[in-house]
C-alpha cells in the first residue's frame, strides 16, 4: 500500500498550518503532525470510511478537518484536507470541480 498526497491537499495543509500558526505559535506544527499521523493510518484503514461526493471521508482525530481520498488498487490518493467548519456548498464545489 502506498499513499500519495496530491498538490491540492498539500495546499490545504498549508492553509490549515497558516491558520493555526496565526492563532498561537507552534499550533500549526502540531496541526501538520496530527494530520500526517491520521493520513498514515490509511495504511491500515483505507477504504473503511463513508463516501461523500465520490471520495472516502476520514475525520481527523484532533482538528475539525476531513481527509478526502480515493483508493486505486494498492494506492491511496489524498485529494483534499478540508476544514469541516466550511460551508458544505463550498466543500462540495471544491471536491466536484476537479
Amino acid at each position: 500500500m502506498r499513499i500519495e498526497v496530491l498538490d491540492g491537499a498539500r495546499r490545504d495543509f498549508l492553509d490549515g498550518f497558516r491558520f493555526y500558526e496565526n492563532q498561537s505559535e507552534g499550533v500549526g506544527r502540531y496541526f501538520l503532525d496530527s494530520l500526517m499521523a491520521d493520513i498514515e493510518s490509511l495504511y491500515l484503514y483505507s477504504g473503511v470510511h463513508a463516501k461523500q461526493y465520490g471520495y472516502y471521508r476520514m475525520l481527523a482525530r484532533r482538528f475539525p478537518f476531513a481527509i478526502y481520498y480515493r483508493v486505486e488498487g494498492d494506492l491511496v490518493r489524498v485529494h483534499a484536507v478540508l476544514d469541516c467548519r466550511r460551508n458544505p456548498t463550498w466543500i462540495r464545489k471544491r471536491l466536484t470541480d476537479k
